[in-house]
């Protein structure tokens, strides 16, 4: 029998790539299955913050195993930006489109398009924490192309593809994305650790 893990986002597309990476490991569950009104507080500075405030609330809110992620774009020739802030980089409320409108609009006529996606991932259980870092270097497009994914994905192309996110099935985009890389690494800390033996 698996051991349950809930994750803490709100976003049903993180729910769908994290779970299919993780369904060996966890029975995983999204907040839907919990009594949760209100948004999980997001107001650190940088991605490891964020993503250990909103697994520590998740997990002491409800006594449970908790998985949090927080994943940001950053643009080399904006100095980093969006970065922590890529959800609403736009402003309130978060709107994905509008966020890649307005990244493409301040690279317009900017020839270096280097980026990279990182994603940390914070576990949280019995009282202590584990983070876990994952990137992928890439570059934004001039265009967005591809009607998969969410958020930046149709206007970013990873190094040594010719396709963006937006373009590749899930399957694909988890063989080399940021957020998998970081599950990799949380996985070969439960298989090390022997977090998730059956019982």
């Amino acid at each position: 029998m698996r051991p349950i893990l809930y994750l803490a986002t709100q976003n049903k597309h993180k729910v769908e790539e994290l779970s299919a990476l993780l369904q060996d490991h966890f029975n995983v569950r999204d907040l839907n299955t919990l009594a949760l009104t209100e948004e999980i507080p997001e107001t650190g500075s940088t991605l490891t913050e964020n993503s250990l405030q909103k697994a520590r609330y998740i997990a002491e809110k409800f006594q449970v195993s908790c998985l949090a992620d927080d994943s940001g774009l950053e643009v080399e020739v904006l100095n980093g930006a969006p970065g922590v802030y890529s959800a609403r980089y736009a402003g309130e409320p978060k709107n994905d489109q509008a966020n890649l409108q307005l990244l493409l609009g301040n690279l317009a006529g900017i020839t270096n398009r280097n980026a990279r996606f990182v994603t940390v991932l914070t576990y949280y259980s019995e009282g202590s924490y584990h983070s876990f870092e994952g990137e992928i270097k890439g570059a934004i497009v001039e265009a967005p192309r591809g009607t998969k994914g969410f958020g930046y994905d149709p206007i970013f192309q990873p190094e040594m593809e010719t396709r963006t996110f937006a373009e590749m099935t899930l399957a694909e985009k988890n063989k080399i994305a940021h957020r998998a890389r970081a599950l990799e690494k949380f996985k070969n800390f439960l298989d090390e650790t022997q977090k998730c033996a059956d019982v």
